[in-house]
């Protein structure tokens, strides 16, 4: 291993070059994600002008409402001023709010950033314990349980999890509000229906990364030199088996975004994914390209992090 002082001063120049890279290979997926959204949502039944002005309103009403939203205009014209105002940082503007989709977004990003961050510290709190036991314990009766409860976690979807968690500790016991935000007891259950499955990924990843670690002949050479296992495990094996860990963590943050749009809907949580679903339901069409989009930047920005990230744990490797 390199001393601490020269883990990054050998990697500067390959890892801004590899950043670059990947930053250039983002562009036509990111313009793949436009052209996709774009299709889908105008090809969803339902108008805008009708779901904004009503079933009932006058023909003439409705048709000056497309003309001001440009929908009376070809997708194929639509669709190239999309892509021109997306060229220009220019999300457009709200058809329900009448205000900028990205003033929208930025709303509601702090409460999804603050319910994703308290997600992954439930998820990393669970799952990092469970999986040292499984490993530490491989075969026991301690180890089994472990498992168990991640199994059980994977196995649970969270439409399902987040009004089971609901109807038993806030309509029955109630020990924690059952929606909305004001307080930490409101980020509770949200936080463990969207952090469960991740917990349990982790968990697996975990032991079956350090029971590897284990058998490497660094750690044994740490056994030999008088530390305990315990210290050997959490001193040595640990942080080397944290980079699959690291790498399921930063793919997965996809997921956890996603996975936002039931939570917020389930716990009324004013964040981006009950924003996409109010979206839809509205034909609000900017809007829901708007959040579409930001999940895909989101999700792309956090693989290139992740993959500088293993510069930091294992200085070993290298960007080509």
């Amino acid at each position: 291993m390199l001393p601490e002082s020269g883990r990054w001063a050998i990697i500067p120049s390959a890892v801004l070059a590899y950043a670059i890279r990947r930053v250039a290979l983002t562009i036509p997926v990111l313009l793949g994600v436009a052209t996709l959204v774009f299709a889908l949502i105008h090809l969803v039944p339902g108008d805008p002008a009708e779901a904004m002005l009503g079933e009932s309103a006058p023909a003439a009403d409705l048709d000056e409402l497309r003309r001001t939203l440009g929908l009376d205009q070809p997708l194929v014209v639509q669709y190239g001023r999309y892509l021109g105002r997306l060229v220009q940082g220019d999300l457009g503007v709200s058809f329900r709010y009448r205000t900028p989709v990205r003033q929208e977004i930025g709303s509601r990003l702090g409460r999804t950033a603050e319910l994703a961050i308290a997600a992954m510290v439930v998820a990393v709190a669970v799952a990092i314990p469970l999986g040292v036991v499984g490993a530490l314990y491989q075969g026991r009766a301690i180890d089994q349980a472990a498992m168990t409860v991640s199994l059980l976690g994977i196995s649970m979807p969270n439409f399902w999890l987040g009004p089971l968690l609901a109807i038993v500790f806030a309509v029955q016991l109630g020990w924690l509000p059952v929606s909305g935000t004001g307080s930490l007891a409101h980020l509770v259950l949200p936080a463990v229906t969207l952090g469960a499955a991740l917990a349990a990924i982790l968990a697996r990843m975990t032991r079956a990364s350090l029971l590897d670690e284990l058998r490497e002949l660094y750690v044994l050479a740490a056994r030999a030199r008088g530390l305990s296992r315990f210290r050997a495990v959490v001193g040595h094996a640990l942080r080397n088996s944290l980079i699959p860990v690291v790498t399921i963590m930063g793919l997965q943050l996809g997921a956890v975004l996603t996975g936002t749009i039931i939570t917020e809907t389930i716990f009324a949580w004013p964040g981006i994914g009950r924003l996409l679903i109010q979206a839809i339901n509205f034909r609000d069409y900017p809007l829901v390209q708007g959040c579409i989009l930001f999940i895909a930047v989101t999700y792309v920005a956090m693989n290139l992090i992740v993959d500088l990230a293993y510069a930091w744990l294992d200085p070993r490797i290298r960007y080509r």
